[in-house]
């Protein structure tokens, strides 16, 4: 009995270290579908600080997380959400970008790729671990956050394609049922 004992207890501690290495590597989501999204306060390279409860206040957000400013695949997103903005915008759903990058960092992406919508800057990468999505400590995973009005995550994209993601976007909102809003107003998902 003591034997099993031992050998239950050593499977126990492995499979605790194994999860933990997965944890940290950024193999295990933290957050699913029907998830409250995490609260966040984060500087934008817009000079303003952004809080989750104000995006929700107004109907909704986009969450669009990336590795880094100034890499090829991190560039063509930005670009495409600013140059094909418009197709989120007739949803009435405001998209941020978000990095682990710093606020100055963000600040010159923005300025460089003609950004019209705020990049948050998460230097201290305390909410992207809390999205689950900080690998290895060092950069953010491309992953798209869509979150309705109460602040329940409604779709997750993890298989972000960065040349075509506004495009996606306003799709996803499309499948999700968001409606398109005429005037630029809020827009929630139907049933909600």
């Amino acid at each position: 009995m003591f034997r099993l004992c031992a050998g239950l207890n050593r499977s126990i501690v492995f499979l605790g270290m194994s999860l933990s290495i997965l944890l940290a590597d950024g193999a295990v989501d933290a957050l699913e579908v029907g998830d409250k999204a995490p609260p966040f306060e984060l500087a934008g390279s817009d000079g303003r600080i952004h809080r989750l409860a104000e995006y929700l206040s107004n109907g909704g957000l986009v969450i669009a997380w990336y590795p880094r400013a100034f890499t090829a695949g991190c560039t063509l997103e930005c670009k495409s959400l600013a140059e094909d903005g418009d197709l989120i915008r007739a949803y009435g759903v405001p998209v941020v970008m978000a990095s682990v990058d710093p606020l100055s960092e963000n600040e010159r992406f923005a300025r460089e790729t003609g950004a019209d919508f705020p990049i948050l800057s998460d230097s201290s990468k305390a909410i992207a671990r809390a999205y689950g999505v900080l690998h290895q400590e060092r950069f953010a995973l491309r992953t798209n956050f869509f979150l309705a009005s109460d602040g329940s995550i409604v779709a997750i994209d993890r298989n972000v394609n960065p040349a075509t993601a506004a495009a996606d976007i306003a799709r996803k909102l499309g499948e999700l049922g968001f409606e398109r809003a005429a005037t630029g107003n809020e827009a929630t998902p139907q049933g909600n």
